[in-house]
């Protein structure tokens, strides 16, 4: 879908001027005080069994907050009456770790039932993904409801694909009030994790309809991808988005300097005017680039769509009332 669409335009324009809950630090400290030490704890626990884990929850909140808001929508199980977003282009065979939700919110419920909602666990998860990897540290504002539903096609028309380029990445990030540098510092969160071969496969072997690869990778790193990615294998295998894929820093900025950026979105920040000079300032300095990821999380985090919401009992279901008795849907 182009990205002027005008429904799409009119979707985000509404999602960022709508005043949803009122978020603020320290929101469960007298309601459930332990709130964030739990979240941080159960994190470390996924960790120590899955290194990769951290990385994928990570992920979350950016598939959740730039659809609808930080809502936990992303999180919900389809229903015979909803397609939610976990089959979307951008999502399916890709986004994971959806347990290492579950864990959080089970053991919030037994420390303070009905009370934490999904949809902060998942900012909460997020900052400690970064922070338990090396990365920066920062105060969430928190307080957000649960989405009643959840929506394919939304996501569809809104995630960006891998094959995106910067002047795309830059206008989408606009229209979410999210800056350049912004847009740039996130896309820092491919410090950790991994990627598909499935999303690099037209880099490797037919970059723009050429029937050749992107000439700006780099050699001997193109060997190393068509290895792990040769043309007719298996997609799902994944790759390391940067050289110390369980390490958040500012490696990610210098393997775009040099032609090893994993996915195309990725190495179009170096190739671009727009945005190479953040890169170029990010690969040099990791302290100014950790503030401004700090920065572009909060900002992110702050995204609402207004609608209404709950605290639901399970993050993959909406929860219903009917003659005051809390049912599951």
């Amino acid at each position: 879908m182009s990205l002027f669409n005008p429904h799409l335009i009119l979707h985000l324009l509404l999602l960022t001027v709508v005043t949803g809950e009122i978020l603020r630090p320290r929101f469960y400290s007298e309601t459930c005080p332990e709130a964030e030490s739990i979240v941080r704890r159960e994190m470390k626990k996924a960790m120590f069994k899955e290194a990769r884990s951290v990385a994928s929850v990570m992920r979350l909140q950016f598939h959740d907050c730039f659809v609808n808001g930080c809502d936990a929508s992303v999180l919900l199980d389809d229903t015979p009456n909803m397609l939610g977003e976990k089959l979307s282009l951008s999502n399916i065979n890709s986004l994971r770790s959806f347990e290492v939700v579950d864990y959080i919110k089970e053991a919030l419920e037994k420390a303070c039932p009905a009370t934490v909602s999904c949809a902060d666990i998942v900012i909460m998860a997020s900052r400690d993904a970064v922070a338990l990897t090396g990365g920066p540290d920062w105060e969430v504002k928190l307080g957000r409801k649960d989405s009643l539903t959840a929506s394919q096609k939304d996501s569809d028309d809104i995630m960006p694909s891998p094959r995106a380029n910067a002047t795309f990445l830059i206008d989408l990030f606009k229209r979410f009030d999210l800056s350049v540098k912004d847009m740039v510092a996130l896309s820092g969160s491919h410090s950790i994790g991994q990627g598909r071969c499935f999303s690099i496969m037209f880099r490797l072997y037919n970059q723009s309809g050429s029937g050749k690869p992107d000439p700006v990778l780099e050699p001997g790193y193109k060997k190393k991808l068509n290895k792990l990615c040769p043309l007719g294998g298996d997609e799902n295998v994944t790759g390391d988005l940067d050289a110390t894929p369980h390490v958040f820093d500012n490696q990610y900025f210098k393997d775009l300097t040099s032609g090893r950026g994993f996915l195309n979105s990725d190495q179009t920040l170096y190739t671009s005017r727009e945005t190479r000079e953040y890169v170029k300032r990010f690969s040099e300095d990791q302290g100014e680039f950790f503030r401004a990821f700090a920065e572009g999380m909060v900002k992110l985090g702050d995204l609402q769509s207004g609608r209404p919401g709950e605290v639901r009992s399970n993050c993959r279901v909406v929860n219903r009332r009917h003659n005051d008795v809390l049912l599951v849907s």
